[in-house]
């Protein structure tokens, strides 16, 4: 089936149009020059950018002499059978003296299949080994569902077991579906898989854009905080692969690269050893750490292939090929690692919280226009996602490194609705920003005011009592918020109070009555720096929307239901009754001894998106059903968020409609607070 890349209706595969909103299911629309370009098109014909949908494939072969003889490879353009004395790269060995068949990276041609139904063509050759040959492939019918993809769906509404033993999926694509489903976003997508005699065949993302760990590792204005941060994230995913077997993943320096927010994250998973595998020796599988001798660990130490001295490899032939200088305290780790004096997960970021206060302590600051402990909020480093394999994660310690707001972007929009005449609802946006860059160091002040409420009250009533509570709360703030910190639990619920002043005062000069009284729900967002606050009443929501999390609903609403919640009686009975909905209290009907305004403060200690919604955006679970296809990917800076804005507004007017709708998107981006270099 094909999925609409607009409604994500599915449609027969034959369609050239969605069957529900008309939508060109064999073309799509340039994103540099709007030209209309097919789907199976590399690059737009027009002004050259890259349009087509790319995956990486890898083939792994278990006879690898056998390989000539799969199927899907036997075609003209496609296979080229050499012997090794020829001058091409060879992809075998000879054994006993008997010269095998050898396969050369021009079995895979440019323009030949992977597949018999000719979907995925050959663009480039990526590498060769005797045992395994990468290249990246267009994926001519990117709107048709993979098996994997369609597991990985059904698995996500519940209608599978999280089990992927199914018949017919590889081994090496169940760590990659195990951890897609868990949203390890460090970790490859995979798409597609399949098997072809002794062939596995692997299509993941493809991440030849993604810089080289090694690159920025290698750089002068590269931090010894920063690399102390890249540690400890390779304990992270130590922590996470080793149960999978896929730990070997990090032996290889060119496997480990860095996202857009300079993560460290994995071009492919390795369950087996690479090939350029660390110089590591072995320890018996009976030795005991904690009771061994001072004289046993000072022979020659061996260690397991699981045992994290594999780290100590790996960071030692990061400082090898960088040429830089290992910095203080970390040489010690280093070479404990290497002795085998540091033997769990545990004793390992223990140290690193012993360095990273050493760094940070004599770290000067660069730059300080706002107060530190409102500008850097500290980031406690946890696994928390993954299981300890060790079974102690209790004695596990944390490291708490700050952060500092590296971007604050933010995109809104208001619709009426598909079954309303006029639109109550209003928002407003604010923000200030000011930013200094430093040859070793980028500071990002910034600030920003949300506002968004849904009016009650009819016409001239609604509309009225929401706009003048965004503009109330907007003055109020201007003359409230002058320094460089957030305002405090009192000055934010005083200004909700005057806001609902604001509104009475306009029921009481007007004479309303009743159902005639206008009124607003609100809820209110207030970010400076890394450290936000949330005020709200009703039921407009704010959402959080992070990689490691998912959604996470932030607010609770102020509604009959949610009242009997609290009061103990179960949800099945409190929404059972016919006013479960009816608000409890909201802005302007009553004065301000009806009102009770929750106010939170938080730190935005990792990457999020932030989502205030109106009831029209938040009904009937639309956002805790989609927001792994409308939010998550918003999370990215290289997506767009008035076209993420716009896309749910177009999701809600879809799936609801009943009532107005508005949407403020908030995506803050952090990284680690780094001061100048300490002597690297």
């Amino acid at each position: 089936m094909l999925i609409c890349p607009q409604c994500e209706f599915e449609n027969p595969n034959a369609n050239k149009f969605c069957q529900k909103c008309g939508a060109s299911l064999s073309h799509k629309v340039c994103p540099q020059c709007s030209t209309e370009v097919p789907v199976n098109a590399e690059n737009c014909h027009n002004c050259g950018a890259e349009t087509g949908t790319v995956w990486r494939a890898i083939i792994e072969t278990g006879d690898w002499a056998a390989a000539v003889s799969v199927s899907t490879l036997l075609s003209a353009n496609s296979v080229d059978v050499a012997s090794p004395k020829e001058d091409q790269t060879e992809l075998g060995f000879e054994e006993d003296g008997e010269e095998k068949i050898m396969l050369s990276p021009a079995l895979f041609s440019v323009g030949s299949y992977l597949d018999k139904e000719q979907r995925y063509q050959i663009l480039q050759v990526l590498s060769a080994a005797h045992d395994e040959v990468s290249v990246r492939v267009l994926d001519c019918q990117p709107y048709q569902v993979s098996p994997i993809e369609a597991i990985l769906a059904n698995q996500q509404q519940g209608l599978v077991t999280p089990a992927v033993e199914a018949n017919g999926i590889p081994s090496l694509a169940r760590a990659y579906m195990v951890l897609q489903s868990q949203n390890h976003t460090e970790i490859p997508r995979i798409h597609d898989a399949w098997e072809d005699g002794d062939n596995q065949i692997l299509l993941i993302e493809d991440r030849t854009h993604y810089q080289p760990l090694l690159d920025l590792w290698q750089k002068e204005t590269t931090s010894s905080l920063e690399i102390l941060h890249w540690f400890y994230q390779m304990t992270q995913l130590w922590v996470l692969l080793e149960p999978l077997k896929c730990h070997y993943s990090l032996w290889d320096l060119a496997n480990l690269c860095l996202d857009e927010d300079q993560t460290i994250s994995l071009r492919k998973l390795y369950v087996k050893p690479p090939k350029s595998e660390l110089a590591i020796d072995y320890l018996p599988l009976d030795f005991n750490p904690v009771t061994a001798q001072e004289e046993d660990v000072t022979l020659p130490i061996f260690v397991q292939p699981s045992s994290i001295k594999a780290l100590g490899e790996v960071w030692q032939a990061l400082f090898r090929e960088s040429q830089r200088t290992q910095f203080g305290s970390i040489i010690q780790i280093l070479g404990d690692l290497q002795q085998g004096r540091i033997y769990s997960i545990a004793q390992l970021r223990s140290r690193l919280q012993e360095v990273a206060t050493e760094l940070e302590a004599t770290t000067p600051p660069i730059f300080e226009p706002m107060e530190a402990e409102q500008t850097n909020a500290p980031t406690v480093l946890q696994a928390d996602d993954t299981e300890d394999p060790s079974g102690k994660g209790d004695d596990m310690p944390t490291v708490v490194l700050s952060v500092q707001l590296s971007s604050l972007e933010d995109a809104g929009r208001t619709d009426v609705g598909r079954q309303r005449h006029h639109n109550e609802d209003y928002f407003g946006i604010e923000t200030k920003t000011e930013k200094l860059e430093l040859p070793r160091n980028r500071i990002l002040q910034a600030r920003g005011l949300y506002i968004l409420c849904d009016g009650m009250g009819g016409h001239a009533g609604g509309e009225v009592a929401s706009e003048l509570a965004v503009i109330t709360l907007r003055q109020y703030f201007q003359q409230h918020w002058t320094n460089n910190q957030l305002p405090t639990e009192e000055i934010i619920r005083e200004s909700v109070y005057l806001a609902n002043q604001a509104i009475y005062e306009r029921n009481q000069q007007e004479a309303r009555s009743g159902v005639g009284r206008m009124g607003t729900t609100l809820v209110m967002l207030l970010v400076q720096g890394s450290q936000a606050a949330v005020a709200h009443v009703g039921d407009s929501r704010l959402y959080r929307v992070t990689r490691k999390r998912g959604l996470e609903q932030v607010t609770v609403d102020h509604e009959v239901g949610q009242r009997e919640i609290d009061r103990g009686v179960e949800a099945s009975i409190a929404y059972a009754r016919p006013d479960a909905y009816q608000l409890t209290q909201a802005l302007g009907p009553r004065d301000e001894t009806a009102i009770n305004p929750d106010v939170e403060f938080f730190d935005i200690n990792e990457d999020s998106l932030l989502v205030l919604a109106s009831d029209g955006l938040s009904d009937n679970d639309l956002l805790e059903t989609n927001w792994q296809t409308h939010l998550l990917p918003l999370l990215s800076s290289s997506t767009n968020l008035e076209q993420g804005v716009t896309e749910l507004i177009d999701l809600a007017n879809q799936y609801n409609g009943h009532d107005n709708i508005t949407a403020i998107l908030v995506r803050a981006k952090v990284r680690p607070n780094l001061g100048e270099g300490t002597g690297d």
